[in-house]
């Protein structure tokens, strides 16, 4: 296998690519409720809706997850010419970083599976779709459609949901396309009989679908390997990578190597839509030129941030960077974390009647005007959230030569500060985003803004929050300590 890559590298190159995702798209429909009481008809709950929502699923999840990790997507479906054909036609048209080829089919139902929620507890699902082949005109569009997109991608996704759009000799021709451009052709595998998947780069089977395609038992290491041999020998594809739930995943290959890599998830809420996260996160990485290896590792690590979530998330990039700088400083009770995490602590932290404070900045070479900034932010409140501008937001903000330490080193060194609580990495220009998911109790600055000119401060207040502008120490910038170090003069500076 592949050496150890810089997963952090890979996960910058992943705004660069875009992939190739064929397959069976279908409408995730969620559907949230209470349950107060069971049903007088039948021995089952009463679920009071509240709200209800919808989302690309099945391959569509695939594509969402590519574009929220930062990609580019070419995307080949069939649908229905129905009500839930047309919302997916709608949610991917908000999509812009996706160019769109979907084929209609008027006899097809558009799938859809609808979810029941009481809570973060699924009650039920509800499948509406039209299971088939296509038909060979439709058949012959799709893969006219593909010619005429991968000699512009880096990696080729089927996913195959077992609804009939990669049935008979599609994915074999979709596979033979992809290997004659050299593209990594990535299969999420439906169904017992894999051979029709031959000439594949990776399959991707879950623990259940590897033991059905080889009547072999999965239930430890040594058995997953076993399988995935099997696979290997009887399929002709070159590895193949078995999501294990929460005993990880194992990547086996041709050569005879094995990769064992353990679950990353702390909490497990919602499985729904984890193989689709991984599949993209796996194609994109490989799109980019990284290490099947390294490719692999980021999939396990984006998998972990997904199953925390309720319904089928997409895994935004600066999370899957979070995720990285974590891992790498081994710290499973760091208090860096993502946005979507800091949301969940804060939650927390309010559900025990905790004061939130937030500031945010890029403090790169930490000075003592910073750390008397923190001390008087962490003064005015219970917990203090640290928001921490990423190294892209910081280029763009300050130029190519700035910052000086990466964030995962700032990361780390506004971490072991007494003062802060949680450090929340954002890859926007401003914390605006961050402030409105966190909606903070107090929101500090320097004194040399004004409550006005302080970004989300509208936020705040109007939630009932306020605005504290504290101190500075005089005589104490980054800019002016890099200008000493490169033996220019003292300049004013950002504190921050």
């Amino acid at each position: 296998m592949d050496p150890t890559p810089a997963l952090a590298e890979i996960v910058a190159s992943l705004a660069r690519v875009r992939v190739l995702c064929v397959g069976d798209v279908m409408l995730d429909r969620f559907v949230r409720g209470d349950v107060e009481r069971i049903s007088p008809e039948a021995p089952i709950p009463i679920v009071r809706v509240r709200d209800e929502r919808a989302m690309l699923g099945g391959a569509g999840n695939v594509v969402r997850n590519i574009v929220a990790l930062g990609g580019r997507c070419a995307f080949m479906a069939v649908i229905g010419e129905d009500r839930a054909g047309a919302e997916i036609g709608g949610l991917l048209g908000d999509e812009h970083k996706v160019d769109s080829f979907i084929g209609i089919q008027p006899n097809r139902r558009t799938s859809v599976k609808t979810r029941f929620f009481a809570g973060s507890q699924q009650l039920l699902r509800a499948d509406d779709e039209t299971i088939a082949p296509l038909d060979p005109y439709d058949a012959d569009r799709l893969l006219g459609d593909v010619r005429s997109q991968i000699t512009t991608v880096g990696a080729l996704v089927l996913s195959d949901y077992g609804k009939g759009v990669l049935d008979g000799p599609v994915a074999a021709s979709l596979i033979a396309m992809g290997r004659t451009q050299n593209l990594p052709v990535i299969v999420d595998p439906k169904g017992r009989d894999f051979t029709r998947y031959r000439g594949a780069t990776v399959l991707t089977p879950n623990r259940k679908e590897l033991a059905e395609a080889t009547g072999l038992p999965t239930g430890t290491d040594d058995e997953v390997v076993t399988a995935c041999r099997q696979v290997i020998t009887q399929c002709g594809v070159d590895t193949v990578l078995a999501t294990r739930s929460q005993d990880g995943m194992t990547l086996v290959g041709a050569d005879g190597s094995v990769l064992h890599l353990p679950a990353e998830a702390r909490e497990v809420y919602d499985v729904s839509g984890a193989g689709d996260t991984v599949v993209a996160t796996l194609a994109a990485a490989l799109a980019g030129g990284a290490p099947l290896a390294g490719a692999c590792r980021l999939a396990n690590l984006a998998a972990g941030i997904v199953v925390g979530r309720v319904g089928t998330a997409a895994v935004p990039a600066v999370d899957l960077m979070t995720a990285v700088h974590q891992e790498e400083v081994s710290a499973r009770d760091s208090k860096i974390v993502g946005a979507e995490d800091a949301r969940e602590v804060v939650d927390k932290w309010r559900r025990h009647g905790l004061r939130i404070g937030f500031t945010n900045g890029c403090f790169d070479l930490l000075h003592p005007g910073h750390v008397s900034l923190l001390r008087q932010a962490r003064a005015a409140c219970d917990r203090l959230v640290v928001g921490l501008n990423s190294d892209a937001s910081v280029r763009r903000l300050k130029g190519d030569s700035r910052p000086v330490q990466d964030e995962t080193a700032r990361a780390i060194v506004l971490a072991s500060l007494a003062d802060v609580d949680l450090v929340a990495v954002f890859g926007e220009d401003t914390p605006l985003g961050l402030i409105t998911t966190l909606l903070p109790d107090v929101l500090v600055k320097g004194a040399d803004y004004t409550v006005d000119t302080v970004v989300g401060s509208d936020v705040v207040l109007t939630n009932g929050g306020r605005v504290l502008l504290a101190d500075l120490k005089a005589g104490f910038s980054t800019t002016s300590t890099i200008a000493r170090l490169h033996g220019g003069s003292r300049r004013s500076g950002d504190t921050l």
